[in-house]
């Protein structure tokens, strides 16, 4: 990179120029001791290479020690300014070019590892047409406001989370939901920024702009997960900090002892723990941004190691292992006509936002067309159902408990309720007047991935999967039985989930939580781990959940939890090469075996090597999409 100050150019050196320059002195101080022997000329040439190459990294070692630190470059820095002091001038221009090159090296290889992460930053929108005044105007992202109307065209990324007003188009989401597959887009739907438009074109009203898209958060969410550091890089920092140290008292120690000051300068060299520290945190931006680019967000390097250690899984019902779309499916009603008794419900449910208040609804207006009657004093029982109050009649729609807590006997009716359940559908009571007026059964279909999740968390070592539903115990035993869970519970409050799953983590180990970010949120922050899938947009799930799927399909769960257990068995594989590598070269010091140069050579290959084998988490997945796969 060249700067201009004044008149004269100011060339700036970079790593790769410093590792340049540094090699070419030393090939020249190579050439001369065969030419002239171990004369002035050559000796300055390797005093040249060595202050070249040596200069950031004392520098380096200057500022870290300033802080409190001592660090690897401070044990190169003694070891090399001790060589030059007993004439071991090769080994001083061998050390620290060698110490330059394996550093530069290391950076381009790091590079690689956060291509996922920077391909997302690349995806980020740099412009927006916003339509005021019926004038189209191009701005930056940041200049649109909220209820701005913003016009995008094939090719165009879509800058604004909102709602399509005029247009349809197809939609490449991946780098919200990591579907590459576009998805159709017409009037009403919801957009998020960051997508593409491939085919047609929308015209969108802006309900969050700049910081506030989904794409922004995830950016930042991405982001922060690089920072927040797992517990065993934690460990092996803290390690380090006490270990520097102590190998610099230990080569005092060992000058002292057996007077060889070559020994111990070469213990300092070859005791730099660069692959050991190195070999947590290069595996964990490597996984976690392998996930990012598949619509998987994992918030932290904490998190990515936990999902990695998981022995139970849990799950919510409705939304998780179910479509999240329940369809009444059967009307029955007694002293009234159907039509009537789904009238009556679907003016008690108008207000609720339960998917089986909503099936009721969907299907009255169906049959029926629009209903604009609107009930009086509703009140919503949480877990149970609601009562409310229509032409001076008070109303109750539930569970049983609801019904019996009202006193109405639903006893005649509970050979028939019990039949629909065992079918795997819930059953909603109406009841009025001390009986039962009526009863509506809604099913919602199981998801099309979810009878082949089980095997596939089995195989990736999940030792138990639970099911936990507000949903009646014939119909949570039939889905159960279906998709082949472990256990199920039912008939749950959202609090009675928390006791439940505090139970299940004292009897089965750590333990993570599938909702659908909604209305499980107590459960998803009370687990060892909290997942929410489908959570594209929605806010509760982007702050509670520790996992977040993108795009609601279970095989994103299955690839997670491999993603994980990959990132953790990468980590370890690190750790254990670091160490046997440390350990080699320790016995190679104390056997006099290897020398200055030789230790730093084989120090930085080590370092790469670890770096190298965490770029291969990049790679998971494009042999192994669902399955657990092996790294």
């Amino acid at each position: 990179m060249i700067e201009f100050k004044g008149v004269l150019p100011v060339l700036r050196l970079t790593k790769g120029r410093i590792v340049l320059i540094s090699g070419v002195i030393i090939a020249i101080s190579l050439i001369l001791k065969e030419l002239v022997g171990y004369k002035t000329v050559t000796i300055a040439f390797m005093l040249a290479a060595a202050c070249v190459a040596g200069a950031p990294v004392l520098r380096k070692a200057i500022g870290a020690i300033r802080y409190g630190i001592v660090g690897i470059d401070a044990l190169v820095s003694i070891a090399v300014i001790g060589a030059i002091i007993i004439g071991e001038y090769w080994e001083a221009a061998a050390v620290t070019f060698l110490f330059m090159l394996g550093d530069y090296l290391e950076s381009r290889t790091i590079e690689k590892t956060r291509s996922s992460i920077k391909a997302l930053l690349d995806l980020a929108p740099d412009r927006a047409r916003v339509k005021r005044n019926g004038v189209e105007t191009e701005v930056s992202p940041e200049e649109v406001e909220r209820g701005d109307l913003v016009v995008v065209r094939p090719g165009e990324k879509i800058s604004v989370d909102g709602i399509v007003v005029e247009g349809s188009a197809h939609v490449n989401q991946a780098a919200i939901t990591g579907e590459s597959i576009p998805v159709s887009l017409g009037v009403g739907d919801t957009t998020f920024s960051g997508t593409i438009i491939e085919s047609g074109y929308l015209v969108i009203r802006a309900d969050r702009v700049g910081e506030d898209t989904t794409f922004a958060r995830i950016l930042q969410m991405v982001e922060e997960a690089q920072d927040r550091k797992a517990k065993t890089q934690k460990f092996l920092e803290k390690f380090s900090r006490w270990y520097t140290p102590a190998i610099i008292l230990l080569s005092v120690i060992v000058y002292i002892l057996s007077g060889n000051v070559v020994l111990a300068l070469t213990l300092l060299v070859i005791a730099c723990p660069g692959a050991l520290v190195i070999s947590t945190p290069v595996s964990i931006v490597a996984g976690i941004g392998n996930g990012a680019k598949r619509g998987i967000l994992v918030k932290s390097g904490e998190v990515m190691e936990k999902l990695g250690t998981v022995r139970v899984m849990a799950f919510d019902k409705t939304g998780t292992l179910t479509v999240g779309k329940p369809s009444v499916t059967r009307i029955r009603a007694f002293g009234m006509s159907d039509d009537q008794l789904l009238r009556i419900a679907a003016i008690g449910e108008s207000y609720s936002e339960h998917p089986l208040g909503k099936a009721i609804v969907d299907k009255a207006t169906e049959k029926l067309g629009p209903i604009h009657e609107a009930p009086e004093q509703t009140e919503i029982l949480a877990g149970m159902g609601l009562k409310f109050r229509l032409n001076g009649v008070n109303y109750y729609i539930g569970n049983r408990k609801l019904l019996q807590d009202c006193g109405i006997s639903i006893e005649t009716h509970e050979q028939d309720i019990a039949a629909e359940e065992e079918m795997g559908r819930t059953v909603v009571i109406v009841g009025a007047n001390g009986v039962v007026c009526g009863i509506i059964s809604i099913a919602d279909r199981i998801r099309e991935d979810a009878r082949a999740l089980i095997p596939r968390l089995k195989a990736l070592g999940i030792k138990r999967t639970v099911m936990l539903t507000g949903d009646n115990r014939r119909a949570a035993r039939a889905i159960a039985k279906e998709i082949g869970l472990d256990e199920y519970y039912s008939d749950l409050l959202p609090g009675d989930k928390v006791s439940i799953l505090e139970q299940l983590r004292n009897r089965y180990g750590r333990i993570a939580m599938v909702g659908d970010g909604v209305n499980d949120a107590p459960a998803l922050a009370s687990a060892d781990l909290g997942i929410a899938i489908g959570g594209a947009g929605t806010d509760v799930a982007m702050e509670t959940a520790d996992v977040v799927l993108m795009a609601p399909k279970l095989s994103m769960l299955t690839y997670a939890v491999g993603l994980s257990r990959a990132t953790v068995r990468n980590m370890m594989q690190n750790i254990a090469f670091a160490l046997l590598v440390a350990a080699l070269l320790l016995a190679g010091v104390l056997f006099q075996a290897v020398n200055l140069s030789f230790g730093m050579l084989v120090h930085e290959a080590s370092v790469l090597l670890v770096i190298i084998n965490a770029a291969r988490l990049l790679g998971y997945g494009r042999k192994v999409t669902a399955g657990p796969g092996r790294l």
